[in-house]
């Protein structure tokens, strides 16, 4: 169940009830794509930095270990320890991004795992499967991620595509949750809305898919090379089509200006690998933009990363010695960095959720976007 506690313009404060614990929103989810957040970070530490709801891959745990072995084990949640919701993408995008080893038909695609070069099959009932032997809080339909620039008439048909294929992930779903073996007969799930930058096919995709009463909605294929400017076009003109009673999910997406200028717009889940893969490579993100700690002007500088963080990493250690162990290509200074940007991404979370319960949201927007731009 998903409710509203406050709404300050089109910007939405509100909790989704699950199985696995109530989920504030609007809420970053920490990518784990493999059941693992790249650079180090243990469940332990997820719940120390304040995150929510980890999400993994679908597509990835099927190939390696798979789904079935972490079913035999109890599910994704006690294979990882993680007692928190989790969040499988469907694996629709991986499809997408191996577009030279995929063939795309009615009753799924068919493609080659980038591992062995093993022939697999997915279509919707083989990715619902897949993540109820994974047993996650929330499943994604199964979509077809569409390239961008795509022509109008290709987008179109890919999109009523999609929404025959989701049509058989409700119903494949519903069956899975029925059966009295079942990994998490309460799983959850998100439909997928498409339609690339053409927003007459985004909208009535969003009407026709509204109409399936799911858990949630989310926006696909956005954050794949069109301007923010785009995206943030298709955002106006799509989100009002969408239950406002249900959660928004916008896919992929993204920086912190992305994440504020989003939830303006009445998103409420977000998810983005940069704030992981950025600090593996020495970049940190401040209340003062974004920072590269290779950079010799940290040589010597005692301060935290961001003088203004409580996060374990700020409170013990500084600016100096965390380059000194990324150029040293000690594996701790990837990790602090991470452990960082994921401390501070659930942390403006939070800001976010207070200042649209206190009506203020316009102005901690303004105030903290003029913080990251250095003024």
């Amino acid at each position: 169940m998903y409710r509203i506690i406050a709404q300050d313009g089109r910007a939405k404060r509100g909790e989704l009830h699950t199985v696995h614990g109530v989920i504030q929103t609007p809420v970053f989810m920490n990518v784990g794509t493999v059941g693992a957040i790249k650079g180090a970070v243990s469940t332990m530490d997820l719940y120390e930095i304040k995150t929510q709801v980890e999400l993994s891959n679908t597509y990835h745990l099927h190939v390696r270990p798979g789904d079935q072995l972490i079913r035999k084990l109890g599910g994704l949640h006690k294979f990882m320890n993680w007692e928190r919701p989790i969040l499988t993408d469907s694996g629709g995008f991986q499809v997408f991004s191996l577009a030279g080893l995929r063939k795309i038909k009615e009753e799924g695609v068919y493609f080659h795992s980038h591992i062995d070069g093993k022939k697999i099959f997915m279509g919707p009932e083989e990715s619902m499967q897949i993540q109820s032997n994974l047993g996650s809080t929330i499943a994604m339909a199964f979509d077809e991620c569409i390239p961008n620039p795509s022509d109008w008439e290709y987008v179109h048909n890919s999109v009523e595509r999609t929404t025959r294929w989701l049509v058989r992930c409700k119903e494949e779903l519903q069956r899975l949750n029925t059966l009295p073996d079942t990994v998490n007969p309460h799983q959850m799930l998100f439909g997928i809305n498409q339609g690339s930058t053409y927003t007459d096919i985004r909208t009535e995709h969003a009407d026709i898919i509204s109409e399936l009463d799911l858990d949630g909605y989310a926006i696909g294929g956005l954050a794949v090379g069109e301007t923010h400017e785009e995206m943030y076009a298709v955002l106006d003109a799509t989100v009002p089509h969408l239950p406002l009673a249900k959660p928004t999910y916008l896919m992929g997406v993204g920086t912190p200006a992305n994440i504020l200028e989003a939830v303006d717009r009445g998103v409420d889940f977000f998810d983005c690998v940069y704030p992981s893969r950025n600090g593996r490579h020495g970049h940190v993100y401040t209340n003062r933009g974004k920072l590269n700690l290779f950079n010799q002007q940290y040589e010597a500088d005692a301060r935290p990363i961001d003088e203004t963080c409580q996060c374990p990493v700020c409170t013990h250690y500084s600016r100096a010695y965390i380059r000194h162990l990324l150029k040293a290509k000690e594996m701790l200074g990837m990790r602090f960095c991470v452990l960082h940007n994921l401390y501070f991404y659930n942390t403006m979370m939070e800001e976010i959720r207070e200042a649209i319960e206190e009506h203020r949201y316009q102005d901690y927007k303004k105030a903290k976007l003029r913080g990251f731009a250095g003024e």
